[in-house]
């Protein structure tokens, strides 16, 4: 839709695409009149002609627009071009909590407990404006290259009412709360609900529940009862652990009534890590596996018409095990439950009347449990070794735990995971190490223990910023790391030295995970004033309002008057960096030409008596300085030499004068000028 380069609204310039969702591409771009970089989110075109989708757009924006908080990504623009709509955002540099719980496996305690502490600082800031996020999940969630977090992405926030919200749901399933599997009452619950999912992910590094599809991980979230995420993280202190157990319970009573409250207990967590002080009310069903009822199926049916709660609904009645096998109304059991009542029944009787045969068989001798002859003796030596009949141990070392479940299933063993560690050797949930070596003889019935490989042991990226590119990617490559390079302009960092990495810095990763660097390109170019024609401090002014540094010489021109710029270095309109020195060339005005002024006068007949002569040289009728009535002695003959710039014509305007000082005849004399060499 959008491709590098486009301008939009006359003022965005596309960089580049950046992502993209199920409604909507994300571009980076440059706003030309702030002078920073946003994150455009542009309405796929798919969705641009429904008039539905694009009143839910515009409205995402004008909710989220009034959101201003650090924990929070900013709107800063909405509007439409071209039947394109969008969205102009902050944009965030740095990686979303999804890619970093990928890269680090496990998050520690109190890293988690501080990104889930801002998390819930920018939902409360939400809250108070009446509006639920409805989306929480990692993917939604960004860590900048700075290390602040911020939730962003409205999509489908909407802001909250007293009545019933029914509208479809559109989180990702993996976090959804029950209510909104079930499509039921959403409130600021179900965003307590859906952080609790993310708060166990951070710390387990996997999702409490999963499945084939979308349909089975949602009927989970309604019926299935959270594994404590302990089992997966040993080391994870009862506060947290009590905390996140509150904020998943199925009933939202159960859960926080306010995030305020979840933030008070992530805040005494980190004090008292390991004091149980988390209060969950009890609940009358204990919030543990349940089957949907039939009311509830009514609910979904009569409340949606989407697939997505039809499929949930065929899903449950698919199964017999799932069946709602509790009284109807009017407290007669259901067909179903007589069914199981009737066998039940049955096994009873027939097991009561074994037991009878068997002792009244005895006492007669119908059967022999003794052991009365060496036959007997042999015979139940024979059986013994046929009921402990053993097997022999397979190889479990790299194999993957459910593959390793079904082998020794097949073999008549069990398993049981004894540690989950870290092991660069294996990969994630492959065997390191098994209770019986392989080859071993084992008896049928013996539970195996092993110890699964939670991931290859993380390597901490180090912190090369301010560092120059190749002292930063020879420490990174050292470590394992593979790295690539991406340069960008920054106001404070000197070119060709490292702005930041992603990962961030203190991140951990694999050997061979690709690093990416940052290294800066000085301060961003700006456009450089056009200052040709204007005066010397007019230009001087100008250029260095902008960021320049200047230089100026003077030359001679015929054509520009003196004291204005004649040219610029570098042309006005063109961009260079700030502090680049702009030279300046400043008019001197028109090149003098000299012209040599050589005359010999006599002395006129008609005045003999002179004794000597006043000369004027006039250029245009005004006096040459210097010649203004200079008076000579008169000897028979006088000779006048000197030099006159820019004109080849002089008058000489004379006076003799007699002995007694009187003025004598006057006479003017245009004398032609020659140029001198």
């Amino acid at each position: 839709m959008l491709s590098e380069g486009m301008m939009l609204a006359n003022r965005y310039e596309v960089i580049d695409k950046v992502g993209t969702g199920g409604m909507s591409d994300v571009y980076k771009a440059k706003d030309h009149i702030l002078g920073r970089n946003v994150a455009i989110k542009v309405l796929k075109q798919e969705f641009g002609e429904d008039i539905n989708f694009v009143t839910k757009f515009r409205t995402e924006a004008q909710a989220a627009a009034g959101l201003e908080h650090p924990n929070i990504v900013n709107i800063y623009d909405v509007g439409s071009e071209n039947r394109m709509h969008y969205i102009v955002m902050e944009y965030i540099e740095g990686i979303t909590l999804k890619t970093y719980i990928e890269k680090r496996g496990k998050i520690q305690f109190n890293e988690a407990v501080s990104i889930a502490i801002q998390v819930s600082n920018g939902i409360r800031a939400a809250h108070n404006k009446r509006i639920v996020h409805r989306d929480i999940k990692p993917q939604n969630i960004m860590i900048s290259t700075e290390g602040k977090v911020k939730v962003t992405d409205f999509g489908i926030a909407h802001a909250a009412s007293s009545n019933t919200i029914n509208s479809d749901v559109m989180g990702s399933v993996h976090y959804t709360s029950p209510e909104q599997a079930r499509n039921g009452f959403v409130d600021y619950k179900s965003d307590i609900y859906s952080l609790g999912i993310v708060m166990y992910e951070m710390v387990t590094g996997k999702v409490p529940f999963s499945g084939d599809n979308a349909v089975s991980i949602a009927i989970q979230h309604l019926q299935e009862e959270i594994v404590s995420p302990s089992t997966f993280a040993q080391d994870l202190p009862i506060s947290l652990e009590k905390i996140i157990l509150k904020c998943t319970q199925k009933s939202p009573d159960r859960r926080y009534d306010t995030v305020d409250e979840l933030i008070a207990d992530l805040k005494n967590a980190l004090i008292n890590p390991d004091e149980d002080f988390v209060t969950i009310a009890p609940g009358a069903m204990q919030d543990k596996t349940r089957v949907i009822s039939a009311a509830d199926v009514n609910k979904i049916k009569s409340e949606t018409n989407g697939n997505y709660y039809k499929a949930i609904d065929e899903d449950l009645e698919d199964g017999d095990d799932e069946e709602d096998e509790e009284e109807d109304e009017d407290g007669v059991l259901s067909p179903k439950m007589e069914k199981a009542v009737t066998i039940m029944t049955i096994a009873v009787v027939i097991v009561i009347i074994g037991i009878i045969v068997a002792i009244v068989g005895n006492v007669l001798g119908w059967f022999k449990f003794g052991s009365s002859s060496n036959d007997d003796k042999d015979k139940d030596k024979t059986t013994t070794e046929k009921e402990t009949k053993k097997v022999e141990m397979i190889d479990l070392k790299g194999m993957d735990i459910e593959k390793a479940r079904k082998e020794l299933s097949d073999l008549g063993l069990g398993i049981r995971v004894k540690e989950m560690k870290e092991d660069d050797k294996f990969k994630e949930n492959q065997i390191i190490s098994q209770s019986v070596e392989s080859g071993d003889m084992v008896e049928k019935n013996t539970t195996i223990d092993v110890i699964v490989c939670s991931g290859q042991k993380g390597i901490e990226i180090d912190d090369v910023s301010g560092k120059k590119e190749a002292e930063a990617k020879s420490i990174l490559e050292a470590k394992g790391f593979k790295t690539t390079v991406e340069y960008q302009f920054s106001d404070t960092i000197e070119t060709g030295k490292v702005i930041a990495t992603n990962p961030v810095a203190g991140s951990l990763g694999k050997k061979d995970d690709m690093v990416k660097i940052f290294v800066s390109r000085g301060k961003e170019d700006v456009a450089v004033p056009s200052v040709v024609g204007q005066s010397k401090e007019t230009a001087e002014s100008k250029l260095k309002a902008a960021g320049f540094n200047v230089s100026s010489t003077t030359q001679n021109s015929d054509t520009v008057d003196a004291g204005k710029v004649i040219t610029q270095s570098i042309d006005g309109g063109k961009k260079a960096a700030p502090g680049t020195t702009i030279a300046l060339v400043i008019s001197a005005g028109k090149k003098d030409v000299y012209y040599n002024l050589d005359k010999t006068l006599n002395a006129p007949s008609s005045t003999p008596n002179a004794a000597k002569v006043q000369v004027t040289v006039l250029i245009n009728g005004v006096a040459l300085g210097g010649w203004e009535a200079k008076e000579m002695p008169l000897p028979a003959m006088i000779s006048i030499h000197g030099q006159i710039k820019n004109t080849n014509t002089a008058t000489l305007h004379l006076v003799w004068i007699k002995a007694d000082g009187t003025s004598g005849a006057t006479e003017d004399v245009i004398v032609t000028l020659t140029p001198a060499n």
